[in-house]
C-alpha cells in the first residue's frame, strides 16, 4: 500500500512540475483565465466516457454531497490554477517556488486548528528539510539571495493560491466513497462551471488571450496530466496515506519543475540542485519514518476503496 501511494504521489508531483513550466511557456500564448477554463474542457472530453456508468451508480451518494464536490472543486481546481496562472504573469518562478512550497505547512496548521491532527516533531523535521531543498533549488544554491526577493501581487496571488489547495487537501477527508473516475469528473464539471465567471470578466477587461499553436500545446498538455491523472493519483495519494504526509510530497514541484526546465528548456544543471534534490527526498523519508513508528497495527486487513 506505501510503495503504491509513493509512486502515484511521485507521478502527481512530476506532472505539476510540469504544470509550472507549462504556465510560464502559457504567457503571452493564452491568457490564465482561458487556459483554466479550457483545460477543463479538454479533461472532461477525456473522462466523461469512461465515467458515464460509475457516475450513474454513485449519484445516489453525490447528490446528497454535491455541495462540497462543487466547492472542492471550485477551491482545489479553478481558484489554485486560475490564481496561480495569474501569479506567474506577475512573478518570478524562483518566488513562486518558495511560496508553492508551503503548501504542507498549510495542510498541517489546518489539520491541527480545525481537527486536532498533531504532526510529530520528526514530520515537522521532515517538512523543514524539505523546505531547505526548496530554498536551494529557488535561490540557484545561494540562500542569501532570499532575502533580496521583491514581493508583488503576483506573490500574494500565489500565497492565496497555496492556502486554497491546502484547504481543498483537508476538505478530501469528507469526500463520499465513490469510484474515482465520479469523483474526479464531478470536481472537474465543478471547475469548469466556476471557471466561466473569471472567464467573462477576462474577456470584459480585455486581457483575453485566445491560444495560437504553443498556447494549444500548452491547454492539451494541463488538460490531460495535471488536471486528469495528477488529481486522481493525488486523491489516492491522500486516501492511502493521509493529507498530513501526502502534502508533505508537494515540495518536490519545484525540484521537478527546475528538472523539466532543464530538460525542455535546455537550461544547465548545477550541483545545488542535486543537493535540493536530495534535501527534499531525506525530509519526505524522515516524515514518513516518524508516521511509521507512530502507525497502530491494524486490527484487520482493510477492504480496498471502490474503484482500486
Amino acid at each position: 500500500m506505501l510503495n503504491s501511494a509513493y509512486a502515484l504521489l511521485f507521478l502527481t508531483t512530476l506532472f505539476w512540475g510540469g504544470n509550472a513550466v507549462a504556465g510560464k511557456l502559457a504567457v503571452g500564448h493564452v491568457s490564465p483565465f482561458a487556459l483554466t477554463f479550457l483545460r477543463w474542457i479538454v479533461a472532461l472530453a477525456i473522462l466523461v466516457p469512461f465515467a458515464w456508468k460509475p457516475l450513474g451508480r454513485d449519484w445516489p451518494k453525490i447528490r446528497p454531497n454535491l455541495g462540497l464536490l462543487v466547492l472542492l472543486g471550485t477551491i482545489g481546481f479553478t481558484f489554485f490554477n486560475a490564481a496561480m496562472y495569474s501569479a506567474l504573469t506577475l512573478t518570478s518562478a524562483v518566488n513562486a517556488s518558495i511560496e508553492q512550497a508551503a503548501i504542507p505547512l498549510v495542510i498541517i496548521v489546518v489539520n491541527f486548528v480545525v481537527f486536532r491532527v498533531k504532526a510529530g516533531w520528526l514530520q515537522i523535521a521532515g517538512f523543514m528539510l524539505s523546505l531547505v531543498g526548496v530554498a536551494l533549488t529557488a535561490s540557484h544554491g545561494d540562500l542569501s539571495r532570499l532575502t533580496a526577493l521583491d514581493i508583488n501581487f503576483g506573490d500574494l496571488l500565489m500565497l492565496f493560491a497555496v492556502l486554497a489547495y491546502g484547504l481543498y487537501t483537508i476538505g478530501l477527508r469528507f469526500k463520499p466513497e465513490i469510484h474515482w473516475l465520479s469523483m474526479i469528473t464531478v470536481l472537474a464539471a465543478a471547475a469548469f462551471v466556476s471557471s466561466i465567471p473569471p472567464l467573462l470578466w477576462e474577456y470584459a477587461a480585455g486581457d483575453l488571450i485566445l491560444p495560437d499553436f504553443t498556447g494549444w500545446m500548452v491547454v492539451i498538455y494541463v488538460g490531460l496530466m495535471p488536471s486528469v491523472l495528477s488529481q486522481v493519483f493525488y486523491i489516492r495519494g491522500n486516501e492511502l496515506i493521509g493529507a498530513n504526509r501526502a502534502g508533505l510530497f508537494v515540495n518536490l514541484v519545484p525540484i521537478f519543475g527546475t528538472l523539466l526546465s532543464i530538460l525542455i528548456l535546455g537550461e544547465e544543471f548545477h550541483l545545488y540542485h542535486g543537493a535540493a534534490l536530495l534535501a527534499v527526498l531525506c525530509g519526505i523519508w524522515l516524515a514518513e519514518t516518524s508516521s511509521k513508528r507512530n502507525m497502530p497495527l491494524p486490527a484487520r486487513v482493510r477492504a480496498p476503496v471502490d474503484g482500486s
